[in-house]
């Protein structure tokens, strides 16, 4: 089996079951991460040297050893998260344009990485783990999207967009995202040219209208989630303690609300928040980042009800069951140190007001799909 094949099928048992992550604009959608040959190891017999008196035969032909794929627990764990996000995220960004407003826009609909994307740490585990080289290569492709429709794989090397030679090294992924900034522009279609199992396929690929948020995961283990108007994050604690695709749903849609809604903007907390996301990105993060509140404030109550109503009908419309909404909410009140500063609960008190809007609004809801007329608050 070629070794690209064989890596993309290693990925693959990996992948847990569909739901999703992206999120998600273009700094998302060419996410950070990374990619780099893997290395193999084959044993030669001997040569064999047959005797005078001996008739020559061919040689038995021994089977080739398959390349030996080093594991990294720790960035399949990144690896899995992420796609787990992305998985879970997908048709909360896609089927929920509309009510995303001014903040959609149209995506490829895939996340690219090199092996200068994950952490410097990690760099030789990547290498050993994703085959990742210099060049971007496709990660993760959104589900429904029309980068899924047109049969852009997992694997596919990026060569060109538009004709436009990609950038390859340690600045592809910013560099490609500004030379596409033009190119997405007034277009509802893009001509991709990718290297697939040594060949030269092009492949012309729909854009997806989506809700154009990063969505990444923070490197700790305090339970808790960030949006600072463009860009979500939840941490590695808060994934771990919402076991199901179904309870995570509810937290991304309303961190996607409150930034439609442009709260961090309106508590002036924009350069706070994304001070936060920064820190908790790196592999190893400060400390004094992770167990303080730095400065972000308590999310009045009004805010809080806003989102809520508008995250259930985002969950509604992308076909989550939004009556988990009350008993994720309660749980993430009742996590471990929910009484800190830092935590998801201080930040966004539980109250019986939030709860009485939330039925309501529940109510509101099923009269709505009863009658058929469009999901929309």
């Amino acid at each position: 089996m070629p070794l690209l094949r064989l890596v993309i099928a290693c990925l693959q048992q990996l992948s847990l079951r569909k739901k999703f992550l992206l999120p998600v604009t273009l700094s998302a959608l060419f996410a950070s991460c990374t990619h780099v040959p893997l290395s193999t190891v084959t044993s030669p017999s001997p040569p064999s040297t047959p005797s005078a008196t001996t008739k020559q035969t061919a040689p038995e032909k021994t089977p080739a050893s398959p390349p030996v794929v080093t594991r990294d627990p720790i960035l399949d764990g990144i690896v899995l998260r992420q796609e787990r996000i992305y998985r879970i995220a997908a048709p909360l960004i896609i089927k929920n344009a509309v009510l995303c407003r001014t903040q959609a826009r149209p995506l490829l609909g895939f996340t690219a990485k090199n092996q200068y994307s994950y952490p410097p740490e990690l760099a030789v585990a990547a290498q050993q783990s994703l085959g990742l080289d210099e060049r971007l290569q496709v990660m993760q492709i959104l589900d429904g999207s029309g980068a899924m429709q047109a049969g852009l794989k997992r694997g596919d090397i990026l060569q060109s967009i538009q004709d436009q030679r990609l950038p390859t090294g340690t600045q592809a992924e910013p560099e490609t995202a500004r030379l596409l900034s033009p190119i997405l522009k007034n277009v509802t279609e893009i001509k991709i040219t990718v290297v697939r199992q040594s060949q030269q396929i092009t492949i012309n690929v729909p854009l997806t209208l989506a809700c154009a948020f990063a969505i990444d995961v923070g490197n700790s283990q305090h339970i808790n989630a960030y949006a600072d108007g463009r860009r979500i994050l939840l941490t590695r604690g808060l994934l771990d303690w919402l076991n199901t695709d179904e309870d995570v749903a509810v937290v991304i849609a309303r961190e996607i609300s409150h930034n439609v809604l442009q709260h961090a903007k309106q508590l002036q907390q924009t350069a706070t928040l994304s001070a936060m996301i920064d820190g908790l990105l790196v592999f190893k993060p400060d400390p004094s980042t992770v167990n303080a509140s730095n400065g972000i404030k308590v999310v009045p109550e009004k805010m809080d009800q806003e989102a809520d109503r508008l995250a259930l009908y985002m969950l509604a419309r992308a076909n989550y069951d939004p009556t988990n909404f009350s008993r994720v909410l309660k749980r993430l009140s009742q996590a471990p140190y929910a009484s800190q500063a830092n935590s998801y609960q201080t930040l966004h008190p539980w109250t019986e007001e939030r709860q009485n809007l939330i039925v309501s609004t529940l109510k509101e809801i099923r009269q709505k799909q009863s009658t058929k007329k469009v999901l929309v608050p």
